[in-house]
């Protein structure tokens, strides 16, 4: 991969620019209502899923996955494409990707094309750390399929194999990047903790 004259700071704002495109805002709109307006007001997938079904609400998980992706590749070519023979992120690569998925997430929760008022970045990460570390992530996805079935839920899969991904990534890389993925999750867990403040005040 070929190292572009992309300074830092502009691959980071083109992360956070990416990640506050409102995919499920915008699918809503096409559908006549606005999802932070109805069910709990989080305009990501599982929302949408509720109102819309699966099928209807698919562009909205593919599309929030894809932000945290290209936000991490725009980071790793500007950064020159360092990588392990596992094909996780190393080196030099390792802080400009690392904070890409970051600004891509704050980009979903804050969006700066949607008034500041967006989700919880869960999709938008598990985009990102695919670039991260995609041994790790690929074994996520078999966590989430094989609790999946046992449960008979794709939402309490889908908490597994996110869950999972620290501990997935400690084969392929060093502890420091996974404190970093530590600290990406941290940023869901505020949504959360935002979301649930939120839900508590008097309408």
């Amino acid at each position: 991969m070929v190292p572009v004259p992309l300074p830092l700071p502009v691959a980071v704002i083109g992360a956070y620019l990416l990640g506050s495109v409102p995919v499920a805002v915008l699918v809503a709109r096409a559908h006549g209502f606005d999802p932070r307006a109805v069910g709990d007001r989080n305009p990501g997938f599982w929302n949408m899923k509720e109102r819309l079904g699966g099928r209807a609400a698919a562009p909205v998980f593919a599309g929030d996955m894809l932000k945290g992706a290209l936000a991490a590749l725009l980071a790793l070519w500007a950064s020159g494409g360092h990588t392990a023979g596992s094909g996780a992120v190393s080196g030099p690569s390792t802080v400009p990707v690392y904070l890409a998925v970051a600004a891509a997430m704050a980009g979903h929760a804050w969006p700066v094309f949607a008034g500041f008022r967006g989700g919880r970045s869960i999709l938008t990460f598990a985009g990102g750390f695919a670039v991260v570390c995609p041994p790790a992530f690929l074994l996520g996805l078999a966590v989430l399929a094989g609790t999946a079935l046992a449960a008979r839920s794709f939402a309490i899969g889908a908490r597994a194999g996110v869950f999972a991904l620290p501990l997935l990534q400690l084969p392929f890389a060093p502890t420091a990047h996974v404190a970093g993925t530590g600290a990406l999750m941290c940023l869901i867990g505020l949504r959360f903790g935002q979301a649930a403040r939120t839900a508590r005040r008097p309408s």
